[in-house]
C-alpha cells in the first residue's frame, strides 16, 4: 500500500505543478483569454522575488503603502509600481503592467499574486480620451477617486475566487 501511495505522489506532484497555472486561469480560458493571460504570466515570471522587481524599478508608491485590504471583502496585498510606466499616458501594455501586487506568504515572505495596470485619469482625459482605457478587452475603472487612477487587476499568480479581474481577493490576508 505504501509503495502505491509513493508512486501516486511521484506522478501527482509534477502533474499539479504542471497544471497549477492552467487551473488558475481556467475561468479566463472560458472567456477566451487563457493565451493572453499566459503571456502576462510569462512576462512577469521573473518578478517572483520582490528584489528582482526592485532592481528593475518597481517600488512602493508613497501614497499606496502597506498591505491594502477591505475588511469583509478581501485584500490586494503590497503594491510595487514602476513610476516610468505609471506616468505614461498611452494605453497600457498588457505585458508591461505598471504595478505588481505581492501577497503575504505563510512565513511573512511576499509572493507575487497579481499584476495591476494603471493609467492616471487626469492626463488620460487631457489627451482627448473620453472612454476609460482598457486592457485585454476589459475596461479599467477608478477604485479610489482621491488617487484618480484607472486600474485593472489580473490575479495571474494567486487564485481569486471572486474573479480573475476583481480588485479584492478573499484569499489574500494582510497581517
Amino acid at each position: 500500500m505504501k509503495t502505491s501511495t509513493r508512486r501516486a505522489r511521484k506522478v501527482a506532484l509534477p502533474l499539479i505543478a504542471l497544471l497549477g497555472p492552467v487551473l488558475m486561469v481556467a475561468p479566463a480560458i472560458a472567456d477566451g483569454q487563457g493565451k493572453e493571460l499566459a503571456h502576462v504570466r510569462q512576462a512577469t515570471a521573473l518578478f517572483q522575488r520582490v528584489e528582482v522587481a526592485q532592481a528593475v524599478h518597481y517600488h512602493p508608491h508613497p501614497i499606496v503603502v502597506g498591505c491594502i485590504q477591505k475588511p469583509g471583502v478581501g485584500a490586494m496585498g503590497y503594491h510595487y509600481f514602476n513610476m516610468d510606466l505609471l506616468e505614461d499616458v498611452s494605453p497600457p501594455d498588457a505585458l508591461q503592467p505598471e504595478g505588481l501586487v505581492y501577497a503575504p506568504g505563510p512565513n511573512g515572505q511576499l509572493q507575487l499574486a497579481a499584476v495591476e495596470w494603471v493609467v492616471p485619469s487626469g492626463p488620460w482625459h487631457a489627451a482627448g480620451n473620453t472612454a476609460p482605457p482598457s486592457v485585454l478587452g476589459h475596461p479599467m475603472h477608478i477604485l479610489n477617486p482621491a488617487l484618480g487612477w484607472y486600474i485593472l487587476h489580473a490575479w495571474v499568480w494567486e487564485r481569486n475566487p471572486a474573479g480573475m479581474f476583481e480588485d479584492w481577493n478573499p484569499n489574500v490576508i494582510c497581517p
